[in-house]
C-alpha cells in the first residue's frame, strides 16, 4: 500500500501562488497516476491535475495556463504549483495516487483558501 502526506496549503490573496507538495511512502513502484484534487464545501471533488509515470499530464479546465504538475519518481513526490489563484480556488486539495492495478489512495488533504 501506499501512505500519501501533504503539505502547503494555507491563506494567500487573489493573485497569488503557492505549491502544494505530497510525498509518497510504502509500495511508491505500484504508482501509475499520481495527482490532486480539491473539494469545495458544497460541491463535489474535481480533478486539478494528474501525471502518469512517464509525465503526461491532464489538467482540469478551470487551472490550465495556471497550475503547474510536477512528479519526481526518485523522490516519489508530486508537486503542484498554483499561481494566478482565485477565490474560487479555495477548497481542500487532496493528492491521490492510482496504482497499476487501479487501486487509488487518497491523502489527509491540505486546505487552501484564496481570499479577495
Amino acid at each position: 500500500q501506499v501512505q500519501l502526506v501533504e503539505s502547503g496549503g494555507g491563506l494567500v490573496q487573489t493573485g497569488g501562488s503557492l505549491r502544494l507538495s505530497c510525498a509518497a511512502s510504502g509500495s511508491t513502484t505500484s504508482m501509475a497516476v499520481m495527482g490532486w484534487y480539491r473539494q469545495a464545501p458544497g460541491k463535489q471533488r474535481e480533478l486539478v491535475a494528474n501525471i502518469v509515470s512517464r509525465g503526461s499530464t491532464n489538467y482540469g479546465s478551470s487551472v490550465k495556463g495556471r497550475f503547474a504538475i510536477f512528479r519526481d519518481n526518485t523522490k516519489n513526490t508530486v508537486d503542484l504549483q498554483m499561481n494566478s489563484l482565485k477565490p474560487e480556488d479555495t477548497a481542500v486539495y487532496y493528492c491521490n495516487t492510482v496504482s497499476y492495478s487501479g487501486l487509488s489512495t487518497w491523502g489527509q488533504g491540505t486546505q487552501v483558501t484564496v481570499s479577495s
